[in-house]
């Protein structure tokens, strides 16, 4: 059985790069609400509490009873949880003079602790609390400190239970990764987390899961969906049969490539013609999430459909990765965006749901697909959003809205690859802005569209930045557009980060 770390999330926005973190260090963990620590916890070998947007001291942070967990096995609180595990102890949390956020020195470290091991005698750590601990319960010990904070990181005699005030996940923590090992190796973890063992486990699963049951899986074209369904190929074989929905929200001419990959992948798949269909049930409406409930709808419909005509399926099968439950649904309830492919089934489809990705993240997904020896063209693929350029498309869905933004996104992605840029962005597209601009062409005045161009550097969606993309790239790329696009007349650059932007812009 695979061990696993156990991350009990209390709501902190970076509790996803704790799991990243460890996942590098080849150690499997799962987060699950600060409140819902499994009941069969038998491959469980550490857990680690992760840091909240609450104070310990407001009415409605969130306060569990851990005495199920204490003493039990190895405990690491990070920030949140730190000053939680000292709080739940009778220690003092104390709303400081100053908070401390960003870079910090540790001093004083202790290196003989289990936990400090190898992290010399100072190191620059991150700090994000504006409380602090101000006293520690008795058998608490310091093991490093700061110049405003003198309990930075603690132990607790008796225990394998430890508390550090800084960010070990956040890459500013120079010896983040070590303090993470050094807790993991007090929890003896094997390491042996891989994309080897992922797909020998999986596979092993889908089988017993499955049995000789029919499948369908909805495919998309992108990564995490092609993976998705070489996976269930390997598990089901001719049991799966794989459903390419055109809903006229692809970028130019990807229908028939997506069809030629897969024919090429050996893979059984239906490709259908729904354009009309979606344009119909998008017709008038802006609201960005409404439009993409009516293309998440839209897919239900015509899966539906095709289930209809094969009475035998009894799953639908997606390519749901982490960062889509993430951002559908976080701890404190707040729906960042929801993601058509997350969510449940209408019961009416008589179908049950299976996602064999959903507990990883972009970078893993694509690690597996290289273990399971798929061309490059395919893992290296950028993300593309469920709902297609339906959401790159600003306002109302029409098909000349459409075909300009394609012929654009064409211009743009094309030229990425001309100049050898594709492979150093991970995510690139092209947005059809609500607004007008006036221009000159030739010697008469123009009132079109404006495009604006958005590429990001990221590695699992979480967070991204924008890409300094050469000026010469874009004035060329510009350029082109307005010369060969009929109805845009203006093109701009987004120079966003997420946070606080998104990716995508709806």
């Amino acid at each position: 059985m695979l061990e696993k770390i156990i991350i009990l999330d209390f709501g902190s926005q970076t509790t996803q790069l704790i799991a990243r973190r460890l996942r590098e260090l080849s150690v499997y963990c799962e987060i699950v609400p600060y409140n819902k620590f499994p009941e069969n916890a038998q491959n469980v070998i550490g857990i680690i509490l992760s840091g909240s947007p609450f104070s310990v001291n407001d009415p409605g942070a969130f306060k569990p009873d851990l005495s199920s967990v204490r003493g039990k096995y190895p405990v690491l609180g990070i920030c949140y949880g730190a000053q939680y595990l000292a709080y739940s102890s009778g220690g003092k949390v104390e709303k400081g003079n100053s908070g401390e956020y960003g870079r910090a020195r540790l001093t004083s470290v202790d290196r003989n602790d289990s936990l400090m091991k190898n992290t010399g005698d100072t190191a620059q750590v991150w700090m994000s609390h504006g409380d602090t601990i101000t006293a520690l319960p008795e058998h608490f010990t310091v093991i490093a400190g700061t110049a405003d904070v003198k309990a930075a990181a603690y132990r607790i005699e008796g225990e394998k239970t430890w508390g550090v005030q800084f960010h070990p996940e956040v890459y500013h923590t120079e010896i983040g990764m070590t303090v993470l090992d050094n807790f993991l190796a007090v929890c003896k973890a094997k390491k042996n987390w891989t994309p080897a063992s992922f797909i020998e486990t999986a596979i092993d699963g889908l089988k017993k899961q499955l049995g000789n049951d029919k499948v369908i899986l909805a495919l998309s074209g992108g990564v995490d969906s092609s993976v998705c369904a070489v996976l269930l190929h390997r598990a089901v074989g001719k049991n799966l049969t794989c459903i390419f929905v055109d809903n006229g929200l692809l970028r130019k001419n990807e229908f028939e490539k997506v069809i030629h990959d897969y024919q090429h992948l050996g893979l059984n798949v239906a490709g259908i013609d729904a354009k009309a269909y979606f344009y119909t049930k998008l017709a008038g409406v802006t609201e960005p999430e409404r439009k993409r409930k009516i293309i998440g709808k839209g897919f239900i419909d015509i899966f539906e459909q095709e289930a209809q005509k094969r009475k035998d399926v009894k799953w639908l099968a997606q390519g749901t990765i982490y960062p889509d439950v993430i951002e559908s649904l976080s701890i404190t309830g707040t729906v960042i965006k929801s993601h058509h492919n997350v969510g449940g089934l209408p019961e009416k489809m008589n179908l049950k749901l299976i996602e064999p990705l959903r507990l990883l993240f972009k970078d893993e997904v694509r690690k597996v697909g290289r273990e399971l020896c798929m061309e490059e063209h395919l893992i290296k693929r950028h993300p593309f959003p469920g709902p297609g350029l339906g959401v790159r498309i600003l306002g109302s869905v029409t098909p000349e809205k459409v075909r300009i933004l394609q012929d654009a996104d064409d211009i743009f992605i094309s030229g990425l690859r001309e100049w050898n840029l594709y492979d150093q962005v991970w995510q690139a597209g092209v947005i059809l802005l609500p607004v007008n601009s006036v221009g000159v062409m030739g010697d008469e005045r123009t009132y079109e569209n404006v495009v604006a161009l958005r590429a990001v550097t990221s590695t699992d969606a979480m967070t991204a930045d924008w890409v300094a993309l050469p000026y010469e790239f874009l004035a060329k790329i510009s350029n082109e557009i307005i010369n060969k696009v009929r109805g845009v007349n203006r093109v701009v650059y987004d120079v966003s980060s997420k946070p606080p932007s998104t990716i995508e812009w709806e």
